[in-house]
């Protein structure tokens, strides 16, 4: 398994007293108010972004949270930091701000990134459901696949693992990251005969791999 690990890197109070709830309608926001607000937002997004570019994480986060503040239901905004914090190793913060942005908003991209989050705090179990969401909303694109195999490797669920794996190798035929894993998964299941036509496949790709090479070796004295 070392092999593996190395390839594998989200009120209940007694006596209290409610009041009769009244409706309170909020007063309307003039269309100019509106505007200001918006062009606010978009202000404080270019600064975070300025910020990002500069690698003042902090004060990018600040910045959203302003905008945030300013208008709460701005989604994209919300997207925004949940990939600050996903990116600046924060994936206890990206998990929870995904989550609530998938209560609102059914996105592909954010299944993916809840997924990456539960994988990199090694909650692999919650990792594999959220990329399986996203793998049945794009299940075409062969990254969806490897990400969600990746993770089955790494919750020890290689019979779900292989087959994931081997679709995403099929057109992504050239990247031995994918391969190794294979490979890898195929001698945990037993199968040292599709092992070794595999780890022959990236030896095709890199020969000069000596890691490759020794393990081509062992398998056929198998």
């Amino acid at each position: 398994m070392r092999s593996i690990k190395q390839r594998l890197q989200w009120a209940e109070d007694r006596g209290v007293q409610f009041s009769e709830e009244k409706t309170i309608e909020k007063p309307r926001k003039s269309p100019r108010t509106s505007a200001i607000e918006l062009q606010k937002v978009r202000s404080l997004v270019r600064a975070a972004e300025k910020s990002i570019a500069q690698g003042k994480i902090e004060e990018a986060e600040r910045f959203f949270i302003q905008a945030l503040t300013i208008h709460p239901h701005a989604y994209d905004v919300q997207a925004q930091l949940a990939k600050l914090y996903l990116t600046s190793d924060r994936e206890s913060k990206a998990e929870a701000l995904y989550r609530e942005l998938l209560q609102d908003r059914d996105d592909v991209s954010f299944h993916a990134n809840l997924g990456l989050a539960y994988y990199r705090q090694e909650k692999y179990v919650e990792a594999c459901h959220a990329y399986q969401e996203a793998l049945n909303r794009d299940p075409q694109t062969p990254e969806r696949s490897a990400a969600l195999g990746r993770a089955c490797i790494a919750a020890k669920r290689f019979e779900e693992a292989a087959p994931l794996l081997e679709k995403a190798s099929v057109r992504l035929s050239r990247d031995t990251v994918i391969l190794h894993l294979l490979a890898e998964c195929y001698l945990q299941l037993g199968y040292t005969e599709k092992a070794e036509e595999t780890y022959r496949r990236i030896n095709k790709l890199e020969p000069y791999d000596e890691e490759v090479k020794a393990k081509l070796l062992s398998l056929a004295r198998v």
